[in-house]
């Protein structure tokens, strides 16, 4: 059953986009993930086209394109420092790829022994200096510190294929290929041991993983039409730890041979200071707001084009999304014409996420 009330006041048939903001048409192929800047609005964008492109946000009337990062293959993943010097991104080459933003000047180096599938700064107690953790099908998460790339500084061997990682303050969370399981890292504790092992709820493959701000909570969605969230508090696992159908048609069928249309989640982003405020786009065209404490939508953004990425900004002032082809219809319907890929910026008001007053 779903545990989210479905609550449709003011819901029109016509799409937001026209409100929201388009960035420059730069990208050639599908953008795959978003990642903002902590200290800065600048947002890196990764794309199917081998490139990963920042813009800079400062007025959302001007965007402007202001570096550009690119790979020998399509880019599944990028990140920014804590700081905001450097952007690191990864994808189908197997070299992690960094772009410093003071001087502009790039590195590239081999990392891995199958596509990465993940890359992201973290927070290690005690460290001098930036450590990157990347991700791969080769079924490892590398540590890697970025003065001295010869060999990471630890390897972590999951035994299936890692496909999200996500990280915020001492928690980093993985999802493998095997997707009933959520591995928990405790930054704090030893970053080269799994500190606990959920379950997720998922029974399908899962598409994307996402930790809260505060690093308490985390959430993964898949193709099934369902996202699973916990909690490494558990005083709140009683109403944080759950799942629930989204980007379905919950309409239900006139016969009960029906089908019931199910859309792939392709990504999800939580607000960075509301830990209970989480966002999803999907395969089916709409971004949806939910509000984890309370079980409820409170925004749903639809006529979209299928959403393939998804990411609120450092102060949870715009949300960005990209739109474009996710494969979800086959090889037949791969058409720029019908899917072309966009990226667009929607400005976060109070009415996105606060529930309607009854």
């Amino acid at each position: 059953m779903s545990f989210f009330a479905r609550n449709n006041a003011g819901f029109g048939a016509s799409a937001p986009s026209s409100e929201d903001f388009a960035f420059p048409p730069d990208a050639t192929d599908t953008i795959q993930a978003l990642r903002w800047s902590p200290v800065a609005d600048c947002l890196a964008a990764a794309c199917w086209d081998g490139k990963v492109r920042i813009y800079n946000v400062a007025n959302s009337a001007t965007i402007q394109a202001a570096a550009l990062l690119a790979a020998e293959g399509p880019v599944f993943s990028c990140d920014f420092s804590k700081d905001g010097a450097i952007v690191a991104a990864g994808g189908a080459d197997k070299k992690v790829h960094l772009l410093e933003a003071s001087s502009g000047s790039k590195v590239s180096f081999d990392a891995h022994a199958a596509p990465i599938s993940a890359v992201r700064f973290v927070s290690i107690p005690g460290s001098p200096s930036s450590i990157l953790a990347t991700a791969s099908w080769d079924k490892t998460l590398r540590y890697w510190d970025l003065r001295q790339t010869a060999k990471p500084l630890c390897t972590v061997d999951f035994g299936e294929r890692i496909y999200s990682v996500d990280t915020a303050g001492d928690l980093l969370a993985v999802s493998t290929a095997d997707f009933t399981k959520v591995h928990l890292v405790n930054l704090r504790a030893g970053p080269s041991v799994v500190a606990k092992v959920v379950l997720s709820k998922l029974n399908h493959q899962s598409r994307f993983l996402s930790v809260s701000g505060d690093g308490t909570h985390w959430a993964v969605g898949g193709i099934e039409g369902r996202c699973s969230a916990g909690t490494t508090d558990e005083k709140e696992s009683k109403n944080f730890d759950f799942s629930w159908k989204c980007h379905r048609e919950m309409q239900q069928p006139k016969q009960r041979q029906d089908p019931i249309k199910v859309w792939t989640v392709n990504d999800g982003s939580y607000h960075p200071t509301k830990n209970y405020i989480f966002a999803t786009g999907g395969a089916d065209g709409e971004i949806n707001i939910w509000d984890l404490a309370s079980h409820n939508r409170v925004k749903r953004m639809p006529n979209l084009g299928i959403v393939t990425a998804i990411e609120f900004s450092r102060d949870g002032s715009y949300l960005a999304y990209a739109t474009g082809y996710d494969w979800s219809q086959g090889y037949s319907e791969n058409s720029k014409d019908k899917y072309p890929p966009k990226l667009l910026l929607h400005r976060v008001t109070a009415k996105d996420i606060e529930k309607p007053k009854p």
